[in-house]
């Protein structure tokens, strides 16, 4: 039998004043905190997880991909997954299973079984992540709704800055598996919470047909070619290790987008790339991301093992990016509203391209005034600059109907950068084998590390000025409802304009 939406009793517009309302949004920000206090945490516990292990970098390599391996491949089967079933229950779902796979990775006895954990988790952060603001959207009365996200995102930010203190104390005082435990009172928190105060909702209609082929693809062709480009830290490109499972990935790949083109109900719909801002705005993303992604999983380790910073400097090392982006990400947003996305999404990219290139002095230096703040300062400035611009082009680039998939394709997109450039950058800046445990050799390796991804980086903003333009006025004005601004640092709203099947569905 068919499962539609009329299934599910009338749900109340929630409004942020009431008791109900704030206790939707505290579920979310708990839910969507706890894998990003993970992903903060885990950067600060690499030093300690290689020495308890004795691995190498190809093993914190996998520590730190195989979870972003399985949260990019299923990521958009996730988003479907809760319009289709309920988000209240798959997002639930993925809190359970994040949990679990938390405790798994707590309690992991050497690096394969602690791989394996990683990956289960990105499993449940598929699920869980994109529930979390579909249920805001899906959840409160229209003119509350941009404050219910606001509250989110302003909240979800000081999660982000308390993640690398409560990490860095946890691993000092005690061990890193905490790291992964604390996830377990979060978890039973956030499972009572949305019980007894969230309510269910789900797109209106009959359940789509699920792209488990595509799912499938898309996978396996992320593993396959990041598991021939972490080879690369042990092998040479000839070697069998590296051309087997490259080969393997792209093929599924091409598999892939073979499948999406015939896929009656595809979880990636290829039309929407006929949008060259579209397009383009992604292949910005993908550039930057890697960027940002490759060098930052080095700077912690870096630091406490060149310059022997504890686990909590470290990680409080680059709280200044925070604070900014804090304080300038919505005014970003605005101002690319005013004059277009172009100048934004071309100068960001410079700008951290120009920090990236100051952290070379991480490598000779560790004190942090003169070697760490000029580059986490300018770093915070060029990303608060270009964040908001980029995520708004790539999101209203994309027809209406797939807006919910543009904001998945795009945030795909820049984990998948993060994740070939987390793979490739340690084997072309020499960081190979246990060379990370010799600070000569580490501090060698980041300097180049470093350069690369700052001309990574600045390659993007030229990408940008060439590809990138600014909407005409009159089609920002049609587009964008009063009170709402084009550049907004969230996904659109599913439905920005009443429509009579939605209240119907109701």
């Amino acid at each position: 039998m068919t499962e539609t939406a009329a299934a599910l009793p009338a749900t109340p517009a929630l409004r942020l004043s009431t008791a109900p309302g704030r206790w939707t949004v505290a579920a979310t920000v708990l839910g969507s905190g706890m894998a990003a206090l993970d992903a903060t945490v885990v950067g600060i516990a690499l030093p300690a997880i290689g020495r308890d292990f004795h691995t190498g970098i190809a093993g914190l390599q996998w520590v730190v991909n195989a979870y972003t391996l399985t949260l990019a491949g299923l990521l958009l089967l996730g988003g479907t997954l809760g319009d289709s079933y309920g988000r209240r229950k798959v997002f639930v779902i993925g809190i359970v299973w994040f949990a679990v796979a938390s405790l798994l990775c707590g309690i992991a006895p050497n690096v394969g079984v602690l791989i394996a954990a990683r990956a289960l988790q990105g499993v449940g952060g598929a699920l869980l992540t994109p529930g979390s603001l579909a249920i805001l959207q899906a959840s409160f009365a229209e003119e509350d709704r941009m404050a219910a996200i606001g509250a989110w995102s302003g909240l979800g930010g000081v999660a982000t800055a308390v993640g690398p203190f409560l990490g860095g104390w946890l691993i000092t005082a005690v061990s890193w598996r905490l790291v992964f435990f604390i996830n377990l009172p979060l978890a039973v928190l956030v499972v009572a919470i949305s019980a007894r105060h969230v309510p269910e909702t789900k797109a209106p209609g009959p359940v789509p047909r699920l792209d488990i082929r595509g799912a499938a693809c898309i996978s396996g062709a992320l593993a396959g070619i990041t598991y021939g480009l972490i080879a690369l830290s042990s092998y040479s490109w000839r070697s069998v290790s590296v051309l087997l499972p490259l080969a393997v990935g792209l093929g599924l790949l091409g598999l892939f987008i073979w499948v999406e083109a015939r896929e009656p109900e595809p979880m990636l719909p290829l039309g929407i790339f006929k949008s060259r801002q579209f397009s383009a705005a992604n292949a910005v993303t993908f550039v930057v991301y890697a960027a940002l992604g490759g060098l930052l999983f080095l700077v912690p380790t870096v630091l406490q093992v060149v310059h022997g910073y504890s686990p909590i400097a470290a990680g409080s090392a680059l709280l200044p990016v925070t604070f900014i982006m804090l304080a300038l990400s919505s005014r970003s947003g605005a101002l690319a509203a005013r004059i277009g996305p172009r100048l934004q999404m071309t100068v960001g990219p410079l700008v951290v391209a120009t920090s990236l290139a100051l952290f070379t002095l991480i490598a000779d230096s560790g004190d942090y005034l003169t070697a760490v703040l000029p580059g986490a300062v300018v770093f915070g400035f060029g990303v608060a600059i270009m964040v908001a611009p980029l995520t708004a082009t790539a999101l209203s680039a994309a027809p209406a109907e797939h807006a919910g998939v543009a904001s998945a394709v795009n945030n795909d997109v820049a984990r998948v950068g993060q994740l070939i450039a987390v793979a490739v950058l340690p084997a072309l800046a020499g960081i190979t084998g246990d060379s990370y445990l010799h600070p000569a050799q580490l501090a060698h390796g980041f300097r180049m590390a470093a350069w690369i991804s700052a001309a990574f980086c600045a390659a993007g903003g030229v990408l940008a000025g060439l590809t990138i333009r600014n909407p005409s006025r009159t089609k920002c004005a049609e587009t964008t409802p009063q009170g709402f601004n084009c550049s907004l640092e969230a996904p659109p709203l599913r439905s920005l304009e009443p429509t009579t099947q939605t209240e119907e569905a109701r």
